[in-house]
């Protein structure tokens, strides 16, 4: 199994050769962010745009879920990178058990691994969800995280 690390991805990113003639800086206000929707997340979750991919088409989502909130069931085709900035959550890889994530970790998904991520039961979490586009595609949604998958050990 092949694994990018973050810095890796930082360096490839940063090296490409973008297009932007000089440097812009957008502030958390200017990027906004919007309440998930029903179909793919359960629970209150806000999700703020941190960048567009217009890098290699790698984007990236500040993710904030409260406590019981969780994504449904999701794919990446490239693979996604949670970097864990507040709280603790939850993830879980299907057929396995779920793990804790607390601020400070990185949680790598590899390509076409089943997945979800949230809250716990009693705390928020924050991420950057980090994840580049294939074919214009960087998740594809399933179905939502039962009360009693989540509730599971």
């Amino acid at each position: 199994m092949k694994t990018i690390s973050l810095t890796a991805l930082a360096l490839a990113i940063a090296t490409t050769g973008a297009t932007a003639q000089e440097m812009t800086q957008t502030t958390q206000l200017e990027r906004g962010g919007q309440i998930g929707g029903e179909e793919t997340f359960t629970g209150t979750v806000f999700v703020a745009p941190v960048f567009p991919g217009n890098v290699n088409d790698v984007s990236a989502g500040e993710v904030t879920f409260m406590p019981g909130a969780r994504s449904a069931w999701h794919t990446h085709p490239i693979g996604q990178y949670l970097v864990v900035t507040s709280g603790t959550g939850w993830y879980q890889e299907e057929g396995q058990p779920k793990q804790i994530m607390r601020t400070g970790d990185v949680v790598f998904a590899p390509a076409d691994v089943n997945h979800w991520h949230g809250a716990t039961d009693s705390t928020a979490v924050t991420h950057y969800a980090i994840q580049a586009a294939e074919d214009g595609t960087a998740v594809v949604w399933g179905d939502l995280v039962t009360d009693e998958e989540y509730a599971a050990d």
